[in-house]
């Protein structure tokens, strides 16, 4: 049986909880992750420890009360035309994978996360079937210009 944690900025992690996730998704993201300072930032913003955060929710689950999942949801501050939230990192430890977690994870996102959330996927990215699976849509082409 998995347990899910949940986090916020009315329900902080202890500092050790918060450095055990923010490690977990360095090493499990893969190649589709960021450096641990950018990781950390979005778990800051998403307990509003930094001035300009809107706040968000970051989830754990564990699995014989091992850490094989979390994820961390930001939200935006802008509802309708842009979604109230960005899942901004979720990740599930290899050796669990294909057990459902990361299913169960992005659940427990879903229903207790109030508003849409937006997500950005590599093609390529094997999760992708599960974010379909799970109601996410295509329907816009992403571009950016990084200055």
């Amino acid at each position: 049986m998995a347990t899910i944690k949940s986090y916020s900025p009315d329900n902080q992690p202890t500092e050790t909880e918060k450095e055990e996730i923010a490690n977990f998704l360095f090493k499990h993201l893969e190649q589709y992750g960021d450096p641990k300072e950018q990781i950390l930032a979005a778990m800051d913003y998403s307990l509003g420890q930094t001035k300009q955060a809107a706040g968000g929710q970051i989830f754990s689950i564990y699995h014989q009360g091992q850490l094989a999942g979390a994820t961390v949801l930001n939200r935006t501050g802008m509802t309708g035309y842009i979604p109230e939230n960005i899942l901004v990192y979720i990740a599930v430890d290899a050796q669990f994978r294909g057990k459902g977690l990361g299913k169960q994870l992005m659940q427990a996102a879903i229903e207790q996360t109030p508003g849409d959330i937006a997500l950005h996927v590599e093609k390529d990215n094997p999760a992708k079937h599960l974010y379909e699976k799970l109601g996410f849509t295509n329907p816009y082409l992403e571009m950016r210009l990084k200055k």
